[in-house]
């Protein structure tokens, strides 16, 4: 494979069982050249700054995840907004409506979405999305409040219907290690139906780990195997899925 891979979201200050260096050097070794960390409290910065000044190849993003909504304040939107300014910000996210585990505060999830939205558009950055069985909300949220900022459905779980919809938005999708699971047929699905050009590439380690590590911690050299799949589910070369996916990230992101 000549074009490099980039996993645009890895949360590898939560990795366990393997040092910093070992993440980037087995990275480097599978052609994984590009590394995006999100944030999802508060306080991310303080796990995600040491990274970003460590690791020539990793970036940030800075963001309030949904299951976190009741910690945002004024305070921590300044907070955000000010630590946004580190060069190697690249987005706010992880952010956006998860209606999964607790549905108590759906409102509240949605009134921070909004200010997080308001606040990339502020900052001419772009989000980085998290949508769980929130997929019309989440939808019309960004179509009502968001004006300028680059869209990226983190981890896109809906179906290719709704994916086309998300498109003809200009937004792009997610997809990571679920697409590789036997039984995923809607993911690929969507890996078949939209064009690689609304794709881009992700591990979301440590979670849902590929096929044939699949529960294991994940990590990013494991975005290969999403890269393979997508190119065997749309009978192109895995090479032609890198070229491709890698020119969005680094387009997004201006990495």
């Amino acid at each position: 494979m000549e074009n490099y891979l980039i996993d645009t979201h890895s949360h590898i200050d939560m990795l366990e069982n393997i040092s910093g260096d070992e993440i980037i050097k087995l990275a480097e070794n599978n052609n994984v050249k590009k590394i995006i960390i999100p944030g999802v409290t508060p306080d991310s910065d303080t796990v995600i700054f040491p990274l970003l000044e460590k690791y020539e190849n990793c970036y940030g993003m800075l963001g309030v995840h949904p299951s976190e909504a009741k910690s945002y304040n004024d305070e921590v939107e300044a907070h955000i907004e000010n630590a946004s300014k580190h060069r190697k910000i690249v987005a706010i996210g992880e952010i956006g409506l998860d209606y999964y585990w607790d549905k108590t505060f759906n409102d509240l999830q949605q009134e921070v979405f909004i200010r997080q939205i308001k606040l990339a558009n502020r900052l001419n950055l772009p989000i980085c999305v998290h949508d769980r069985e929130a997929h019309k909300d989440t939808f019309d949220i960004l179509k009502k409040y968001n004006k300028a900022s680059e869209v990226v459905l983190h981890c896109y779980s809906g179906s290719a219907e709704f994916a086309k919809e998300c498109i003809k938005e200009g937004w792009y999708l997610g997809l990571g290690g679920v697409v590789t699971f036997k039984n995923a047929v809607k993911m690929k699905e969507v890996a078949r139906e939209i064009p690689l050009e609304h794709i881009v590439l992700e591990t979301d380690a440590p979670y849902l780990t590929p096929v044939p590590f699949r529960g294991k911690e994940n990590q990013p050299a494991y975005v290969k195997f999403v890269a393979k799949e997508i190119a065997s589910i749309k009978k192109i070369s895995t090479d032609e899925v890198a070229e491709i996916t890698s020119a969005n990230a680094e387009r997004i992101y201006r990495i």
